[in-house]
């Protein structure tokens, strides 16, 4: 019998390898797996490479981890805001790599990934220092109908932590709302995927028209507590 369902985060992130490659969803604090990335904080892999929309918040989350030496290099669209002060401080230092990447570039360049896709040629970036590699080479460039575009490739996880709203022993996942984000495409993108989510569903009782994410590319699943919010709300 096919059952997802894990009772230990630890004993599922537990074979992270130092050097790892760690696709996390969420969009500012939307969707952030808190529950997943404590857990790696926790196994003790280092010299990481995280993929995600940003570079932390705060002390807490991605932040976290940064702050504790463990993270080599930070692929990410926005990497600056008013509290990420932990990885400004790495960056500057130079204690911490990054590669910025467009936002559309990132979710299609993981997207890419997970596809099977070998690789896109995107406007977004000639012309700019975000036309070259991260060693700084120039990346492949090509004229089509006039216009120029820039080659990108696609990112591949080792592992992807992703936080869902519903999910049943299979692994199919829903998301709520804006916190589905890049949750979907890093599920695809990653040789192994840890989902949490707040809902355990039967088996058959999600319509099959509302799953987002195909147990497929699921391989663990986590049933966590709704923490309500300091403002009354719920916990995306």
């Amino acid at each position: 019998m096919i059952n997802k369902f894990v009772a230990s985060v630890a004993d599922e992130l537990a074979d992270t390898p130092d050097g790892a490659t760690i696709l996390i969803g969420g969009f500012g604090t939307a969707g952030i797996p808190d529950e997943l990335i404590e857990g790696l904080l926790l196994q003790g892999a280092k010299d990481l490479t995280l993929v995600n929309n940003n570079a932390g918040n705060g002390e807490h989350g991605l932040a976290a981890l940064l702050k504790a030496g463990r993270v080599r290099k930070v692929v990410c669209s926005f990497p600056r805001q008013t509290d990420s002060f932990v990885f400004d401080r790495l960056y500057r230092s130079g204690q911490v790599e990054l590669e910025l990447v467009p936002q559309g570039n990132l979710a299609e360049r993981i997207r890419a990934a997970g596809a099977g896709i070998g690789g896109f040629f995107s406007a977004t970036g000639y012309g700019t220092e975000l036309a070259k590699n991260p060693d700084g080479t120039l990346k492949e460039t090509r004229e089509i109908n006039g216009r120029m575009y820039v080659y990108e490739t696609p990112i591949h996880g080792d592992l992807a932590l992703i936080r869902a709203e519903r999910g049943d022993r299979w692994g199919n996942l829903t998301f709520r709302k804006a916190a589905r984000n890049f949750g979907p495409i890093m599920a695809m993108a990653a040789r192994k995927t840890v989902a949490t989510v707040f809902e355990k569903a039967e088996l058959g009782d999600m319509d099959p028209e509302t799953v987002i994410t195909p147990g497929i590319f699921v391989q663990a699943v986590v049933h966590i507590e709704r923490v309500a919010t300091q403002a009354g709300g719920i916990k995306a």
